[in-house]
């Protein structure tokens, strides 16, 4: 009953993480890093184990970040809980909103994106490729961009905190295993031997449409909370 209970809250996270793991930022530190260590001739060995650890970071920040958060909506008063919720809803729809603007007027107007300074931070830490390097630009990222992009995980963190008990916990715990997937597949494809710029060139032609779908998604997610929340959906 259980499982049958978590199914579709089970359903909104996987699909979810799914579109939101194609992220510019994480992704595009990833192959600025690994652009660094080929320049600089090191091995694969190496490459492996920075790119590993620069994943491991990014894991472990915006998992801690999502549980620290999930924590703190589930001891709210169910009455304030509500409201967040609904205040909540209504921001992701705005984000989603702005993110279906970047389809059709990309970098018009307003836009959900990392501020240029912190880019630019985040491009200087990315060409130190040493172990604590890697460990600190992972963390670095994941800080900086939650704010700014994190849209689509503060939806799930805000749905799972509704029942915060040890299946939320694993569910947010697998939404942070697809959300770095991406990242561990690039690193593994050119690991393997795949040309780099072939990955760039697929990352420039996705964003549109990856903006487009998250903007769709976020939308819904909004729309999905504000029900909740008044108790016109039960998720289980």
């Amino acid at each position: 009953m259980a499982v049958e209970a978590y199914l579709p809250t089970l359903v909104t996270v996987i699909t979810t993480a799914a579109i939101d793991s194609i992220n510019p930022c994480a992704i595009g530190v990833l192959i600025l890093m690994i652009s660094v260590m080929l320049a600089g001739k090191q091995s694969t060995r190496r490459m492996l184990l920075l790119g590993g650890l620069y994943v491991s970071s990014v894991f472990v920040v915006y998992l801690l970040a999502g549980l620290g958060l999930m924590y703190y909506f589930s001891t709210l008063p169910l009455a304030l809980a509500e409201y967040i919720s609904i205040a909540v809803g209504v921001l992701i729809i705005l984000a989603g909103i702005f993110e279906i603007k970047d389809y059709f007027w990309y970098g018009r107007w307003f836009s959900l994106s990392i501020p240029a300074s912190f880019a630019k931070m985040i491009h200087g830490y990315a060409s130190k490729t040493t172990i604590l390097g890697v460990i600190f630009l992972g963390a670095f990222v994941s800080a900086v961009e939650l704010p700014c992009t994190g849209a689509p995980y503060l939806a799930i963190i805000t749905l799972l905190s509704q029942n915060f008990d040890f299946t939320a916990f694993l569910l947010l715990v697998l939404y942070n295993i697809i959300f770095v997937l991406p990242l561990i597949i690039i690193l593994l494809m050119v690991a393997s031997g795949m040309k780099l710029h072939e990955i760039k060139r697929w990352k420039q032609s996705s964003r549109p449409f990856m903006r487009l779908l998250i903007g769709i998604l976020l939308v819904a997610l909004g729309w999905l909370l504000m029900l909740i929340a008044n108790g016109t959906i039960n998720l289980g």
